[in-house]
């Protein structure tokens, strides 16, 4: 799916976010008057534009809290916020670029300020995490306290805490769940803000959002669902492999080895010079692939940094331990798996991490029939969230 954009990754950027206008994120007249601005394939021209339209809406969410507007200044702030995330999502070719921390650091308070307005069932967190803490927001039902079946849900390889809200929290509050999400290593602020870059046994990482999910008294320990998005799909289900205090898992969409998908992005040639030691050959071919390709260049620029990886080389052999095979196998709970039919990153991986779990397991294929077809169904969450929650509640909740 297309829209305004011909650039294969400009417009699923435009998709992915025009999509949160289903649970208030954007605004189409807002994102269609932005793109005119833009360029297609030009990164600086995306965050100028962005950027400008992040600030002009922050701008009148500050004037209408002044004004004491606050259901106005909250659904401003929340769109604001999506806006400073799109604009910084194409800076990190150049780590040391400070619009990379100020940008995420407008998102995340313009996010802060609207959870704020919603009162107490939008709960910012630490989690404790190696001597740190990851951030997060605990959404509930209601205030009451009373315990309830609970999601943990966390992105992948460009996610932020913000959009996970719109991606699955907003969703399960209003089907009666709990929602945990938060950033790990390689994510949000963590990656920004802390410098910690990705790792491959994300189990590290899921526990200690497990055992402050189960701390808590309005969480049901024995109806813990665990969620995972985009290269989440790899990442929850390696954590899934060594935690088992999950009762169900999503994957969406599901990733079996990550460290394939990145070198079938590709020339073969260069993932050949790379195996044979030749680094300055598989360089050569690699760039001029990303000066043509916009979606390559993202996918290495972005790596790059939030692996912290020395090279294009030290990218691709970190991302080799980014795989399922071998581990699969120990997955327990139930498991949901999606795939999106015109996924442009983990084309045929959905089935591959399918294939290979031997736990009661689920497989669900988006297509373009249902304008499903995007990477994570973006652009169509209402659909996405049927399924998903329609699975989940046969697993947790069960028709007596």
């Amino acid at each position: 799916m297309k829209v305004v954009f011909k650039d294969d990754s400009f417009a699923f950027e435009f998709v992915r976010n025009l999509g949160f206008a289903y649970y208030g994120g954007a605004d189409i007249g807002e994102m269609i008057a932005t793109v005119g601005e833009i360029t297609e394939g030009d990164f600086e021209s995306w965050f100028t534009a962005w950027e400008k339209r992040a600030k002009r809406i922050l701008a009148r969410a500050d004037a209408d809290i002044a004004k004491g507007h606050a259901v106005s200044a909250r659904e401003s702030y929340l769109r604001a916020s999506t806006y400073f995330r799109m604009g910084e999502f194409y800076l990190h070719g150049n780590p040391a670029d400070p619009r990379i921390l100020s940008s995420a650091r407008a998102s995340q308070q313009s996010y802060a300020k609207a959870a704020s307005l919603m009162g107490p069932t939008w709960e910012p967190i630490e989690i404790p995490y190696e001597g740190t803490t990851l951030p997060g927001y605990f959404y509930k039902v209601d205030d009451s306290g009373k315990p309830r079946p609970t999601i943990v849900f966390h992105g992948g390889y460009d996610s932020s805490i913000e959009e996970l809200y719109y991606f699955g929290a907003a969703a399960a509050i209003r089907r009666g769940y709990n929602c945990l999400t938060f950033d790990g290593p390689g994510q949000g602020l963590p990656m920004r803000d802390q410098g910690l870059p990705f790792r491959y046994d994300w189990e590290k990482v899921v526990t200690p959002a497990v055992d402050f999910a189960l701390a808590r008294q309005d969480v049901d320990g024995d109806r813990l669902a665990l969620i995972g998005m985009s290269l989440g799909g790899y990442l929850a289900a390696r954590a899934a492999a060594f935690e088992h205090r999950f009762k169900a898992a999503v994957f969406f969409d599901g990733v079996f080895d990550f460290g394939r998908s990145m070198r079938n992005l590709l020339p073969a040639e260069a993932t050949q010079a790379y195996a044979s030691g030749d680094t300055a050959r598989g360089d050569q071919i690699v760039h001029k692939v990303m000066n043509e390709v916009t979606n390559v260049r993202w996918a290495i620029t972005q790596g790059l940094w939030s692996f912290k990886a020395s090279s294009i080389a030290d990218f691709l052999e970190q991302t080799k331990k980014m795989s399922m095979e071998g581990i699969a196998a120990q997955i327990q709970c139930p498991c949901l798996v999606l795939e999106a039919d015109g996924d442009l990153f983990f084309k045929g991986q959905p089935k591959q991490i399918y294939d290979a779990l031997q736990c009661p397991k689920t497989f669900y294929a988006f297509t373009a029939e249902d304008g499903a077809e995007n990477h994570c169904q973006s652009g169509a969450l209402g659909f996405k969230d049927e399924v998903v929650f329609n699975w989940i509640d046969s697993v947790l909740m069960p028709a007596s």
